[in-house]
C-alpha cells in the first residue's frame, strides 16, 4: 500500500512539473498530392507565405491571425493526401469569414449549426458561441472546419490575460461589447460616463469565459 500510495504522488509530482513545461503547438503537417497547386490555393485563402530554408522542399503558410502554422512538401509525411479532415479554423463573425472566402473563390459550404438531433441548416438562432460552422476542402480533399467563437467556456483562456489574435478580432469584440453596453444602459437608464472600463471588463470576461457584467 505503501509503495503505491509513493507512486501516486510520485505520477503527480512529475505531472505537476511537466505542466510547467512550455509546449506551443507551432505546425501542422498536410498530405497533399500537387504542392504547386496547394501553394496557389493557400495564397488565394490570404494566408501568409512563410520563409523555408531554400531546396527544402517544404511550403508554410499561417492564417491570419493565428499562432500555428500549416506545412506541406517533400518528404513530410507518408499519409494520404487529402486524410488530414476538420481542423478548426475559429472565427469571431462566422458569415463575415465565408463571404470573404467565397469572394476570393473558394467553395465553402453553406452555415449549419449544432443541435442535440444533429446538424442543421443556417445560423444558430441565438447566435451561441462553439455552435455555428461551415465546411471546405483544399484541392486534395483536406478539410478545414470554420467554428464561431465569440465567449470561451471557462477554463480554456488563462483568466489573467486578455489577447486576441488579429485586428479583426480586436474589433469584433468591441462591437459586441458596444452592444451589450447599449443594453447596460437601457436598463440602468442613464448614460454610463466610465464605459472603457465596462468594456474592458466585458471584453475580458468574454475571452476568459468568466461571467460577463450587465
Amino acid at each position: 500500500m505503501t509503495m503505491v500510495t509513493n507512486e501516486i504522488r510520485g505520477d503527480d509530482a512529475a505531472q505537476a512539473g511537466i505542466a510547467k513545461v512550455d509546449m506551443k503547438l507551432e505546425v501542422i503537417v498536410l498530405p497533399v498530392s500537387d504542392f504547386d497547386r496547394t501553394e496557389q490555393f493557400y495564397r488565394r485563402l490570404g494566408w501568409r507565405q512563410d520563409v523555408t530554408p531554400p531546396g527544402s522542399g517544404v511550403f508554410q503558410f499561417t492564417p491570419h491571425g493565428s499562432p500555428c502554422s500549416i506545412q506541406f512538401g517533400r518528404n513530410l509525411t507518408s499519409a494520404a493526401p487529402g486524410s488530414v479532415q476538420k481542423t478548426y479554423l475559429i472565427v469571431s463573425d462566422i458569415q463575415a469569414a465565408r463571404n470573404a472566402l467565397v469572394a476570393a473563390g473558394i467553395d465553402v459550404g453553406e452555415i449549419f449549426h449544432l443541435t442535440p438531433e444533429g446538424p442543421v441548416g443556417g445560423l444558430d438562432p441565438e447566435r451561441r458561441t462553439y455552435f455555428s460552422q461551415a465546411l471546405f476542402s483544399d484541392p486534395d480533399g483536406n478539410s478545414w472546419l470554420l467554428q464561431e467563437i465569440t465567449t470561451r467556456l471557462a477554463g480554456r483562456i488563462d483568466s489573467g490575460v486578455t489577447s486576441f489574435g488579429s485586428v479583426t478580432d480586436l474589433a469584433s469584440a468591441l462591437r459586441r461589447a458596444e452592444a451589450a453596453h447599449g443594453e447596460h444602459e437601457k436598463r440602468t437608464g442613464v448614460r454610463d460616463a466610465n464605459w472603457p472600463d465596462w468594456y474592458s471588463a466585458y471584453m475580458a470576461s468574454e475571452q476568459s469565459g468568466n461571467e460577463l457584467p450587465t
